[in-house]
């Protein structure tokens, strides 16, 4: 089950809040993917690729090392969430930093949360892409952590599936646009895209993640 696929999860949270550096090393990269993933995608989507998914994923596990001990969760959906909450900050103040906010004021500092809420926004839509169509909130709430399973198998696919996989499913482009991002033609990105939704859908069923 999908529950499995993350052994010792709450025994990296326990041992990382007793002041395991290593522990907690351990527990941040369990969510690599799905971080570099969200921050890949956001910033295409709002900074046009003028910044690097990999440092800001870099930036939200430092400060995640740094403020670990205000995490007052204690479960794999609430650590998910709160390193998301930090990467979309940071995230937003990279935006307003391209837009040319530089004044250090009150207004400066509104600003950067209502970046952070619209964004938050735009990151769920992003999640529930990666999850898929649930009913209920309550069960996407309580499968929050499956975001990050699936984001792990993306990567394992070749890097063109993935691609087209990120810029089709995640980021909704249309084909038009993906073929001219990947230098390909419409027909021939509309074939690729089948046969990674394809592969995809059977790492998905290897791991049970339907």
């Amino acid at each position: 089950m999908a529950s499995s696929a993350r052994p010792g999860v709450e025994q990296l949270l326990a041992a990382a809040r007793t002041g395991g550096e290593a522990e907690l090393g351990r527990l941040l990269e369990l969510y690599r993917n799905y971080l570099h993933l969200l921050a890949r995608t956001q910033i295409d989507l709002h900074l046009q690729g003028r910044a690097s998914a990999s440092d800001l994923v870099q930036e939200t596990f430092l400060d995640a090392c740094r403020d670990f001990e205000q995490f007052r969760g204690g479960t794999e959906p609430e650590l998910l969430a709160w390193l998301r909450r930090i990467l979309v900050f940071n995230l937003a103040r990279m935006v307003q930093q391209q837009v040319g906010t530089k004044k250090r004021d009150i207004r400066r500092e509104v600003s950067l949360h209502q970046y952070a809420r619209r964004l938050d926004r735009s990151s769920a839509h992003f999640e529930a892409a990666l999850l898929g169509r649930h009913s209920s909130p309550s069960e996407q709430a309580q499968r929050r952590e499956r975001a990050a399973l699936v984001a792990d198998q993306l990567a394992r696919l070749p890097k063109q599936y993935r691609e087209i996989l990120v810029l089709r499913n995640l980021e909704g482009l249309p084909f038009a646009d993906v073929a001219q991002r990947m230098g390909r033609s419409e027909g021939a990105v509309r074939v690729l895209w089948v046969r990674a939704l394809d592969r995809f859908r059977q790492l998905l069923e290897k791991e049970d993640l339907p």
